[in-house]
C-alpha cells in the first residue's frame, strides 16, 4: 500500500485539536494522540452534563421550595397539590427564587395553596 502524507491539512487538524486541549494537564495538551483522546472525552462529558445540569438544578429548586414550605407548616407535595387546585402556575425555578429572596411573598403563596 502506498504511503499517504496529509501535509498542511494534517498539520491544521493537529493544531486545532491541540488548541482545544490547551488547559489540560501534561501530555494531554502536548501530544496529539493523547490530546485527541482527551478532547473526545471532554466533548462527551460536556454533552452529557448539559443534560445532567437540568436535573441537578430542578433538584436544588425542589429542595429550596420544600425548606420554604416546611417553615410555613406545609409539606412540598401538599404545596404543589394546593397550587394546582388554586390554579396558580408558577414554575419551580421562580418559586425557589421567591423562597430564598422574598419569604413574605412566598408565605402568601403558601397560604393560598393551604386554602385550596
Amino acid at each position: 500500500m502506498t504511503r499517504v502524507k496529509s501535509g498542511p491539512s494534517g498539520t491544521r487538524h493537529h493544531k486545532k485539536i491541540l488548541k482545544m486541549t490547551k488547559g489540560q494537564y501534561g501530555t494531554k495538551s502536548k501530544l496529539f494522540r493523547r490530546a485527541n483522546e482527551a478532547m473526545l472525552k471532554s466533548l462527551w462529558y460536556s454533552f452529557r452534563d448539559r443534560r445532567n445540569r437540568k436535573r441537578d438544578l430542578r433538584r436544588l429548586w425542589i429542595t429550596r421550595i420544600n425548606a420554604g414550605t416546611r417553615q410555613n407548616g406545609l409539606a412540598y407535595s401538599r404545596f404543589i397539590f394546593g397550587l394546582k387546585k388554586a390554579n396558580i402556575t408558577i414554575n419551580r425555578k421562580m418559586l425557589a427564587d421567591l423562597a430564598v429572596s422574598d419569604p413574605q411573598t412566598f408565605a402568601a403563596i403558601v397560604a393560598k395553596a393551604k386554602e385550596a
